[in-house]
């Protein structure tokens, strides 16, 4: 099967390619909603500048992974991370060479932002070497809960990895069907931090995240109004605040339907409009992709910026033993709408 791949528009992605490096040039929000009674949501942007060529993929329990390869290349051939997938989840592919979003079937979920100030150390050859790109899928791989993922994290290092000259700077978060929720990163000098609370719901990119906590510290927004000032640029440090605003003012959800609905609303307020500007004056970036995810139910929602309709599927729908074969569905395509579960087809993967 050949996935058709699709571009943003074409004057946003040259100017973002012309004018600046592309280490400089993306965001993402992630927001997570875990205090409403019916069940907990998450949702997150892909804010890129050029397409990240996605392929939402069911992957089976039973699948072999290396660690040490990227893009079909060898990156690491002192001990590379290698293992046998123990979970089945889906997820949304980036590059065709790992993942950047996604549950498992043990209700699970990761997401990779961009963090332009990652440094993951110098290489400790006695941990397993795990490049960026299968950060996260190696979580859903492995754990069943947001404590098992920090303690398999632990035995592994992250390699960076780039593709075409994007850099895998990136932090990670994970959140669980309980609620449980942590974000990891690696500051200069290769420091992992572990923030690990259900309190943490909000995620963008840099500064640091106790510097993103530190500065929502300063606002106080219990008894706003229509008239109350938020930021409203699409800074990280904006759209941080932005997003934990609308968070907090959600209604408690009556069924699903309202709860993904809340979620991607708040997504799509701080998703970055077409042609936004970026750090260095010219350079231009958008949302490409949004997505949605009910742990609760193991639901996963995706909406591309260009398309009309949102498209979801449940895992549960999905023969998820080892020795199936894995699926994949190109999700640009206009026709696709609602319960997308039949349209996904048998394929191979790179990662």
């Amino acid at each position: 099967m050949t996935i058709a791949r699709r571009m943003l528009p074409l004057t946003a992605a040259l100017m973002a390619i012309l004018v600046q490096p592309f280490s400089a040039a993306f965001a993402c929000t992630r927001v997570l909603w875990n205090e409403n009674r019916l069940g907990v949501f998450v949702g997150r942007t892909m804010d890129f500048p050029v397409s990240t060529e996605p392929v939402i993929t069911v992957l089976p329990r039973g699948i072999a992974h290396d660690g040490g390869t990227f893009a079909g290349q060898r990156i690491e051939s002192n001990n590379p991370a290698r293992w046998v997938s123990k979970y089945g989840s889906i997820v949304t592919s980036v590059y065709g060479a790992g993942t950047a979003d996604g549950i498992n079937e043990k209700g699970v979920a990761m997401h990779l932002l961009y963090f332009i100030p990652t440094d993951f150390g110098v290489r400790d050859v006695k941990k397993p070497g795990l490049q960026a790109a299968l950060w996260g899928q190696f979580v859903l791989d492995n754990a069943a809960s947001v404590e098992e993922s920090l303690a398999l994290l632990d035995n592994i290092q992250p390699l960076m990895v780039d593709h075409e000259g994007i850099k895998a700077t990136v932090h990670l978060a994970i959140e669980d069907a309980t609620g449980d929720s942590a974000i990891i990163e690696y500051i200069p000098g290769g420091k992992k931090t572990i923030y690990h609370s259900r309190d943490y719901r909000i995620m963008t990119n840099d500064p640091s995240f106790d510097q993103q906590l530190a500065n929502r510290a300063k606002y106080n927004f219990d008894n706003a109004t229509r008239q109350t000032p938020i930021p409203g640029n699409t800074d990280a440090k904006d759209r941080f605040i932005r997003a934990d605003y609308y968070r907090q003012w959600l209604p408690e959800p009556k069924n699903t339907r309202e709860a993904v609905a809340a979620i991607l609303a708040i997504a799509r307020n701080v998703s970055v409009p077409f042609g936004a500007p970026n750090r260095e004056p010219g350079s231009l970036y958008n949302t490409e992709y949004r997505t949605a995810i009910d742990l609760t139910n193991r639901t996963y929602y995706f909406e591309f910026t260009t398309a009309p309709n949102v498209i979801w599927t449940t895992l549960s729908n999905f023969d998820l033993s080892e020795g199936r074969p894995i699926q994949v569905l190109d999700p640009d395509d206009i026709n696709l709408t609602g319960d997308v579960t039949s349209k996904f087809t048998p394929d191979k993967i790179g990662f």
